[in-house]
C-alpha cells in the first residue's frame, strides 16, 4: 500500500490528467492500477519530502511503458521528472527491454511531458496494445 502522500500525488494527476484530456481519452493509471504487480513506482523525495512519482508498466518481456509521471507542484523546474525517467529507463536497461513506450496527450498541460520525452530521445510511433489513436494522443518509444 502507497504511503498517503503518493496516494494523493496520484490522485491529483489522474484528476488532472481527466480534466486536461477529451473524454475517453486520459489513461492515468489509479491507485489499484499501480498496485498491479507488472507495475515498478518509483518515488523521488528530498528529507522524506515527496517530489513527484513516476511508474514502469511490464509490456513483455521487452516492453515497458512509462506511467503516471507528476512532479509534485511544489518541486516543479527542479528536475524531478529528468530524474524519475533517467531511473525508469535505467530500469527497463537492467530488465532487458528494447524498448520503453508512453502514450500522453497534447496542449499546454501536457508540454513539459512532451519537450521531456523528446529531449531525451523518445520518438513518436504508432499506438500500441489497446490505444486507440486519436488527434488528442501522441505516442512514444525509446529504443534501449
Amino acid at each position: 500500500m502507497a504511503d498517503n502522500d503518493v496516494r494523493s500525488l496520484i490522485t491529483l494527476h489522474q484528476r488532472r490528467m481527466y480534466d486536461a484530456s477529451p473524454p475517453g481519452t486520459s489513461f492515468a493509471l489509479d491507485l489499484s492500477g499501480l498496485e498491479d504487480a507488472a507495475v515498478i513506482v518509483l518515488e523521488a523525495r528530498d528529507a522524506g519530502a515527496l517530489l513527484g512519482v513516476g511508474a514502469l508498466l511490464e509490456l513483455s518481456a521487452t516492453e515497458g511503458e512509462i506511467k503516471s509521471m507528476r512532479t509534485a507542484d511544489t518541486a516543479l523546474r527542479r528536475g524531478v521528472g529528468q530524474s524519475l525517467l533517467d531511473r525508469i529507463i535505467a530500469i527497463a536497461r537492467e530488465r532487458g527491454y528494447r524498448r520503453v513506450l508512453l502514450e500522453t496527450g497534447t496542449g499546454e498541460t501536457f508540454e513539459p511531458a512532451n519537450r521531456l520525452y523528446l529531449r531525451n530521445g523518445f520518438t513518436r510511433c504508432a499506438p500500441f496494445g489497446a490505444y486507440a489513436e486519436t488527434d488528442f494522443n501522441i505516442f512514444y518509444e525509446l529504443a534501449l
